[in-house]
């Protein structure tokens, strides 16, 4: 019990470090703090994170690193992107707080950003939290990994699962993310926030292939006011996206078989009462290491 209240006081600190307010910060900040718990990043670690978008992880980063550590924050983001504060809004709020000097905010691409760093510069950790469906494809991903590979010790990475509890109601964020995923594969260039969906599987493959060796994974179930399977959704259910399925999609199978995963999220959510039972699925942590 002793050790649940302190995890939510400190999810609380969080929340009101970054700025949103407590509605549904405060289990965004518990999320994140249960991701990082797993990944056993010690005090004085030099953390190196790539998407760090709004900074939601990089605050659990930079508390559990101390004094002594560092978090140098990437993300490739313009600074008026994102809600319901901007990526340089919410990088400022944090900046201003007590743990804003252990964070270096850096506005490039993952890739550039390695390139034109000190090659002599290796981090304890590398996370990728919730960044890799932001990834063009599964190539720039396995070409990141690649180069992380030899600039991290360790390489913690956090994505959602594709998975969820028998009758959860997070079985429409699936169905959500994969109808996304299906229309935005067929964009020339995506700004959604589902461009390129890779399972865990996936991602312990091009790991591998990155000359990364996994060490532990887990599961993690979001608390109830994690809304990402509600922003999913109704993302799935705007008008915008059917619209958009008409002007990207010209193969006429395709086009209703992206139809039919829309009538999908649609259906589902009968199960659960409406948008508002829409849970979030489970998500996957692990830790690689590079292999010597």
């Amino acid at each position: 019990m002793h050790r649940e209240s302190s995890s939510k006081c400190m999810a609380e600190k969080l929340a009101s470090l970054s700025g949103y307010g407590p509605t549904s910060s405060v289990a965004q900040a518990q999320y994140r703090l249960d991701l990082v718990s797993k990944w056993q990043i010690g005090v004085g670690a030099r953390v190196l994170e790539l998407g760090c978008g709004q900074g939601d992880t990089t605050l659990a980063l930079a508390d559990i690193v101390g004094d002594t550590g560092h978090v140098d924050a990437v993300d490739p983001g313009p600074l008026d992107y994102g809600s319901p504060k901007t990526l340089g809004q919410a990088h400022e709020t944090i900046s201003a707080g007590p743990l804003g000097s252990r964070i270096t905010w850096i506005q490039a691409e993952p890739l550039a950003f390695l390139a034109d760093s000190n090659p002599a510069l290796v981090y304890d950790v590398a996370v990728l939290a919730h960044s890799l469906w932001y990834f063009a494809s599964p190539a720039l991903v396995l070409d990141t990994l690649r180069v992380v590979a030899t600039r991290a010790r360790r390489v913690c990475i956090a994505e959602w699962s594709l998975s969820c509890a028998e009758g959860s109601a997070a079985t429409t964020h699936i169905l959500a993310v994969l109808t996304q995923g299906a229309l935005e594969c067929r964009k020339p260039a995506s700004t959604s926030n589902v461009r390129n969906v890779v399972s865990p599987a996936r991602i312990k493959d091009l790991a591998s292939q990155a000359g990364l060796i996994l060490q532990s994974e887990a599961l993690i179930t979001p608390g109830a006011r994690v809304y990402d399977g509600r922003w999913e959704t109704d993302h799935v259910l705007q008008t915008q996206f059917a619209e958009e399925i008409e002007e990207f999609v010209k193969d006429a199978r395709e086009k209703g078989m992206i139809y039919a995963m829309k009538d999908a999220v649609e259906a589902s959510l009968t199960r659960v009462n409406g948008i508002k039972g829409v849970g979030s699925m489970d998500g996957w942590v692990a830790v690689f290491e590079r292999m010597q």
